[in-house]
């Protein structure tokens, strides 16, 4: 079965770019499994075989990779803090800041910003980049069509003013969609540009190596403005910022040094 794996990891990142040793093996292993028994194969090699043929596997595959669990505002503190004390001080140096929600799933977080910045900002004309690896996701993001378990920590305010209901689905309003572009892009392996002002990714490093995590950090930190700021998951705090330019702005928060 290691052999097997050790394989399938090779030969996932010739077809795709995707490096899967840089992701926690038990935890990625186990989930493949799974997806590959529900679909009748029973050993990587098979379950390759297959997706080399089948787009549709592939994508399936891809969809299991990533994990698409997204909510608006999702940890509500942790937002209400970006909106009255991080996003002020980012707007005081930069009318125009550059923003990016990296591994932005479906949506929802890029939206979240967007619907942020449109607040305190009447009319707002700044651009959010948005990126996931997943074509499929970025799909839906691009729709922004949501059924109402991703909006429950939405405010009344912001649901009344920036959402609009069609039967089952909360469709996002033009003047949000206007403000986010969407483009695939691989963490992993793709450069990250720059330089920004602010980069939000949240609930995705807890699934990568310590030493992919390490990468990313450099990596972000790099692609951040001189007091830039990292926003990153409620389970992902960074114990030691200073080995990345970083310094603790508040929870969850790291400003570029």
């Amino acid at each position: 079965m290691a052999d097997d794996y050790e394989r399938f990891i090779i030969q996932i990142k010739r077809k795709t770019g995707i490096d899967l040793s840089l992701y926690k093996e038990a935890q990625m292993k186990r989930r493949l499994i799974s997806l590959y028994e529900k679909r009748g194969f029973s050993s990587f090699q098979d379950f390759f075989k297959e997706i080399n043929r089948n787009q549709n596997l592939l994508n399936e595959f891809l969809d299991r990779l990533t994990i698409n669990v997204s909510e608006f505002f999702r940890n509500y503190k942790r937002w209400k803090v970006l909106e009255s004390k991080i996003m002020p001080e980012i707007l005081k140096i930069n009318k125009r800041p550059k923003i990016w929600s990296a591994a932005c799933s479906t949506g929802e977080e890029a939206y979240t910003i967007a619907m942020l910045v449109a607040g305190l900002v009447p009319r707002s004309d700044i651009q959010i980049l948005a990126t996931d690896i997943d074509q499929n996701a970025l799909i839906r993001a691009k729709i922004g069509a949501y059924l109402e378990k991703s909006i429950n920590e939405v405010p009344d305010r912001v649901k009344q003013r920036f959402f609009n209901r069609n039967g089952a689905y909360y469709y996002v309003s033009d003047e949000i969609k206007k403000m986010v572009s969407f483009k695939k892009h691989n963490l992993l392996a793709d450069s990250f540009g720059g330089p920004y002002d602010l980069i939000i990714c949240r609930n995705v490093l807890i699934y990568f190596t310590e030493n992919a995590k390490n990468l990313l950090y450099q990596k972000f930190s790099s692609a951040l403005k001189r007091d830039g700021i990292l926003f990153v998951g409620s389970t992902e705090q960074i114990f030691n910022p200073g080995l990345y330019q970083l310094k603790t702005e508040d929870t969850f928060f790291y400003r570029k040094i």
